[in-house]
């Protein structure tokens, strides 16, 4: 439902400075109550009022073809702006018997900056039983000393600009907030249990309902140990997660989820039998098809068992056991994963980023004239090849499909005699089905751009605080950085995210609910 503006007319002598001034802010308010039903709008997953613009057919045909068309009047940037206090300011000097005609508008935006001290009494009352009763704090404030702003502005300081701990107390000691390290420090970390349970939550969510994600790791290092952070994300949402070690199996346990489970299925059995696990050991497993384990220690106690010792036939094992889990708690089979070439990726449904498969040819020199021409005429190839498989993603078609497929042959499966060169193209071309899954997949990207692009993110906080030193520090730097990326890329303002979970407003459906919503929408 829109709102319209309909004043009875006033006569122009009856427009005195008060009555213009409420005509004013009516027309503001109404303004406002519509921009807020839009943005109710879409965080319900509703279309918000349509902008129609009025049909230029007709004017169009009565325009004459030599008339120049009229320059369009620059849009507002303060239209938007929602205005907290109006003040009227009347000129010097007015002439007797001057009228008020109109207001010319000048906005000034302001933020409020200090401190705010609140003295809650709680009342104790004596019951006629003798029993004392006291009157409950405020939920957002219950068991600390720090109201919820100041709790988001730290939070907001620290996992959202990366300000260090010691800025922090600085900045508060100058607003005249009487507030310790140790006291920035519990806010960061402490009872931070919803935040992680929603961090969560968007992981889960976007396997189940995305058609593909990007993958990436970079170094985290954690109590003075070199260690992984690894993301998983789209345009939707973004996942980090720090770990000791970025193998396939740590790989396969985040995509698992919240399961601790290993399951031997047919996926699992089919996944050993691919990577070459001994035919005697295969034979074994197959006998317990759809046996599951609760857990790490009842599945390593089971591998004892069955003598599956060796390093090599331990991990393809446990591999599959987990793949298994993975599919057998609903995995979407069509998930495509799109990642650098990194070996721990490469499972399912597996696309290759375009952009580093050409650095093997970028990086290469010539020391002649003969092996430079090859190798300019073979990068001009591969980026014509690539602005073809563009076109393809947005006009695909059967025939434009087997033609490209011919011309990835005649580029990357031929012999130039430039050793170096030889090489490079035989590994592309080794990765064809990873590369052209485009091909039977347009919606997915031809590039891993999304996931160092989200990534940075976490490498920027990395040079600024270095290293975390307790799990819980690392937890919250996973949660809070992967949080604040999924909200900007839903289109949520951070630092109203931070303040509606603090308060318990619940003005933002939980993120998953949001991503899954707009997700349906785009597909």
């Amino acid at each position: 439902m829109s709102i319209t503006t309909r004043f009875p007319k006033i006569p122009e002598e009856q427009i005195t400075p008060l009555v213009a001034e409420l005509l004013e802010l009516i027309q503001l308010q109404m303004a406002e109550i519509q921009l807020l039903r839009d943005e109710i709008a879409r965080l319900k997953g509703q279309k918000p009022r349509p902008n129609i613009k009025p049909s230029r057919l007709e004017a169009a045909s009565n325009r004459s073809k030599t008339q120049k068309r009229k320059k369009r009047s620059k849009k507002s940037k303060t239209k938007k702006i929602e205005i907290h206090e109006v003040v009227s300011i009347k000129p010097d000097n007015l002439p007797e018997g001057s009228k008020l005609k109109d207001y010319q508008k000048y906005i000034v935006q302001d933020i409020v900056l200090g401190n705010w001290n609140t003295c809650y009494r709680r009342q104790r009352w004596q019951t006629p039983s003798g029993e004392y009763v006291l009157g409950q704090l405020p939920e957002h404030v219950t068991g600390s000393h720090f109201g919820s702003t100041l709790t988001a502005f730290v939070l907001y300081q620290y996992h959202g600009c990366h300000v260090t701990q010691p800025l922090i107390k600085e900045q508060l000691h100058e607003l005249g907030v009487n507030i310790s390290t140790g006291q920035i420090n519990n806010i960061i970390i402490k009872n931070k249990d919803r935040f992680h349970d929603e961090k969560d939550q968007i992981l889960s969510t976007g396997l189940k309902v995305s058609g593909y994600i990007n993958v990436d790791d970079t170094g985290a290092r954690h109590n003075g140990q070199n260690g992984y952070c690894t993301h998983i994300g789209n345009e939707y949402f973004a996942w980090f997660k720090s770990t000791d070690s970025k193998s396939r199996i740590n790989f396969l346990n985040l995509l698992r989820c919240e399961y601790t489970d290993f399951v031997i299925n047919d996926q699992a059995l089919l996944y050993m039998a691919e990577q070459k696990l001994p035919k005697y050991q295969l034979s074994k497993l197959s006998c317990l098809k759809n046996k599951i384990f609760k857990n790490e220690i009842r599945w390593n106690n089971f591998l004892k068992r069955q003598k599956i010792k060796t390093k090599h036939h331990n991990r393809i094992a446990t591999e599959g056991a987990l793949i298994g889990s993975i599919t057998d708690h609903g995995f979407n089979p069509d998930l495509a994963i799109i990642s650098d070439d990194a070996g721990q990726f490469k499972v399912f449904l597996h696309g290759l980023c375009w952009v580093h498969a050409e650095r093997n040819i970028q990086k290469l020199v010539g020391y002649n004239d003969r092996q430079n021409q090859l190798l300019e005429k073979t990068k001009t190839d591969i980026w014509k090849f690539y602005r073809a498989l563009k076109k393809y993603r947005r006009n695909p078609s059967e025939p434009q499909k087997l033609k490209l497929k011919t011309r990835f042959d005649s580029i990357f499966d031929r012999k130039t005699g430039f050793a170096s060169l030889d090489i490079a193209l035989k590994r592309i071309y080794q990765n064809k089905s990873e590369l052209l899954l485009v091909l039977s997949r347009p919606d997915v990207p031809l590039h891993n751009n999304l996931s160092e692009r989200d990534i940075r993110e976490y490498v920027k906080k990395r040079k600024v605080s270095g290293s975390t030193r307790n799990d819980v520090g690392k937890r919250c730097r996973d949660t809070f950085t992967s949080l604040k990326k999924t909200c900007r890329k839903l289109g949520i303002p951070f630092w109203q995210y931070l303040i509606d979970r603090i308060e318990y407003q619940n003005k933002y459906p939980p993120l998953a609910k949001i991503m899954e919503s707009q997700l349906s929408l785009s597909g």
